[in-house]
């Protein structure tokens, strides 16, 4: 009798195991029917696993005999789910916030294979829960290596594009008010200082462009100076800007559901519609698993067609951002503007997946467009799956600028008070040059602007793309200088050459510490304009200097310690504060008085990281 169970139960399985196994669909989604990214679905026992896309959506082979699923997504609570019949199921996450980087899972076994549409990963045995933390945030930031200090009698020429962007600046609030400290990758000093708006004069002369400069003590290096160097554009009033043709380019990939993302997004570019006049018109492109026209070229007058169009959007899909900015571009050069402000406006997380992808093949695409006359700007929204990187190749390969928008008032800040300078080129490809003088410079160093460094031989070709500068805008740029005479740790060892002697007792018959050279190019001219200005090494008190070397130089400060920056000196969150406090000037907009406030939070966060050490 008992031999005949065991036969039966061997048939018995032996049948089980004929049976095809089923391929299942579905989709996940939060309480809110927001679609969950990158959630892991798997059987009972772990052995099968798959992650959702963008869209929520997940497609996994299961063996026939299973009896339900197990769904698990960083900050929701993990859920097991009974399969019927049916072969597409709809799943939803009750949320669960968790303390800072702690990520919970319910799973920890043999090695498994994690799909989804757009890839296979492998999932080394006992780090699922490291798979589920790297899932959690996967920003993307370009890497920033701090310049070091150059020795001026081997290098006394540098040169840099400059950059009005201020994406950095405003990500890096969003990551302090969210309590964390921002990756060192996504802090770039230049884009925190040009934040803020400095009173430099206008232009009086035939240039676009003014340039002023000061000298004064180093806050946070004893000994050392700061060269600051102001850039002021020229102010063009509204009424007098030329007729804008503008694309809206709009992700509404399943990434872009969050309330900082598209939400956001359509109530920021309901205010530049708001600025909009009758003269303008606009169309608006949106992609997620493909690209379409959702409003062809419209009337600037007509702003509620316009804002309707906007609130029509919905998320959705994957992400096919490379067709989507050639069908943006399409639309701009059909209704090209001779005369007028031609410009794409990219709004997305930057989370491309689909389509023209890899950042090689985006930027070669816009480096061709841009010979059309139509300008590329981007602007980033959201948070977790951000591609900084992506973002700020594209305005800067696109001749635009790049923003990141956080919160409404920076989409206030952008798009109504910066509205020239946002849209409207005054100057492009500006490159500055500066020539030290080794009798008065023994080493200096150029404070940000890592990504925008250039070869000195780049200041003369005019093929070598560069910044742009809008109505209204202003660059600053701050170099810590080593004077000649004193000694001091960073001064860089190097042999003296043997074919380049100079007689320093005749360099420094003049008074000239340095010259600076600047060339730009006019918006519809493709041949640069150059001139210099001399600079003598007349040096200031810190506290006899302008609020505008006070406030930046105390942001530069603020930017060192966030990276804990190996040339920070002596630089504390104390004496940010101090300085920048005594720098308010008018500060109408608040943003100065914010600044502090951020200041605060770093160093709190830091504070308390020491005592934990101690402890």
């Amino acid at each position: 009798m008992k031999g005949k169970i065991v036969i039966l139960l061997a048939l018995f399985l032996s049948a089980f195991a004929l049976l095809p196994d089923r391929t299942l669909t579905g989709i996940v989604r939060d309480t809110r029917q927001n679609p969950v990214a990158r959630a892991i679905v798997s059987t009972k026992d772990g052995k099968v696993r798959a992650m959702t896309d963008n869209a929520g959506k997940f497609k996994i082979t299961v063996p026939a005999y299973s009896k339900s699923l197990q769904v698990v997504a960083a900050g929701f609570v993990s859920k097991q789910v009974p399969l019927t019949a049916a072969n597409d199921i709809e799943i939803e996450l009750q949320p669960q916030p968790l303390p800072p980087g702690d990520v919970s899972i319910a799973y920890e076994s043999a090695p498994k294979q994690v799909t989804s549409d757009f890839a296979t990963m492998s999932v080394p045995a006992g780090n699922a829960r490291a798979l589920i933390r790297q899932q959690a945030n996967t920003e993307e930031y370009k890497v920033v290596n701090e310049t070091g200090f150059q020795n001026a009698r081997q290098q006394a020429v540098t040169t840099f594009s400059v950059d009005v962007d201020r994406a950095s600046y405003s990500n890096v609030r969003r990551f302090l008010n969210a309590g964390k400290l921002p990756p060192v990758d996504a802090i770039r000093i230049e884009e925190m200082i040009n934040y803020f708006d400095y009173s430099y004069p206008q232009p009086k002369g035939e240039h676009p462009v003014a340039i002023h400069t000061e000298l004064t003590d180093s806050p946070w290096n004893k000994g050392l100076k700061l060269l600051h160097i102001g850039m002021q554009a020229k102010t063009i009033p509204t009424e007098n800007l030329p007729a804008s043709n503008l694309v809206f380019l709009i992700d509404v990939s399943g990434s872009m559901t969050d309330e900082n993302k598209l939400p956001l997004l359509k109530q920021a570019f309901k205010l530049l519609v708001d600025q909009l006049r009758d003269k303008d018109q606009i169309a608006i492109v949106a992609y997620a698993g493909a690209a379409g026209t959702i409003l062809p070229p419209t009337s600037g007058k007509e702003k509620v067609k316009i804002k309707t169009a906007l609130d029509e959007l919905e998320a959705g899909g994957s992400t096919a951002g490379g067709e989507g900015i050639q069908l943006a571009y399409k639309l701009a050069k059909d209704h090209f503007l001779p005369k007028g402000n031609n410009r794409v406006i990219l709004a997305t997380d930057g989370d491309f997946n689909v389509g023209v992808s890899s950042e090689g093949d985006l930027q070669r695409l816009i480096e061709e467009k841009r010979k059309d006359g139509i300008y590329l700007s981007v602007m980033g929204f959201g948070m977790g799956n951000y591609k900084d990187n992506l973002a700020e190749t594209l305005a800067d390969k696109g001749n635009g600028n790049y923003a990141y928008i956080d919160n409404i008032q920076e989409a206030q800040k952008e798009f109504v008070h910066e509205f020239g300078g946002t849209l409207f080129t005054v100057a492009k490809d500006v490159k500055i040059q500066i020539e030290f003088n080794p009798a008065h410079v023994q080493a200096y160093r150029l404070i940000g602007y890592e990504n925008r460094a250039l070869k000195n031989e780049e200041f003369h070709d005019d093929k070598k793309d560069a910044g742009e500068m809008g109505s209204g805008h202003t660059v600053t740029a701050i170099y810590e200088i080593v004077p000649a005479g004193i000694q001091h740790a960073y001064l860089p060892k190097t042999d003296d050459l043997k074919y380049q002697k100079t007689n320093i007792s005749d360099l420094g018959k003049t008074e000239e510490m340095l010259t600076i050279k600047v060339r730009y190019k006019k918006p519809d001219k493709n041949e640069s304009v150059l001139f210099d200005l001399p600079v003598k090494n007349a040096s200031k008190s810190l506290e006899a200097s302008s609020e505008n070397v006070r406030f930046a130089s105390a942001v530069a400060q603020f930017g060192l310690l966030l990276r804990n920056s190996e040339f920070k000196g002596n630089a504390s969150y104390a004496n940010v504060i101090n300085q920048a406090k005594g720098a308010f000037g008018k500060d109408e907009e608040g943003y100065r008085s914010e600044f502090v406030k951020l200041v605060k939070i770093a160093q709190a966060m830091d504070n308390r990281a020491e005592t934990a050490i101690k402890e």
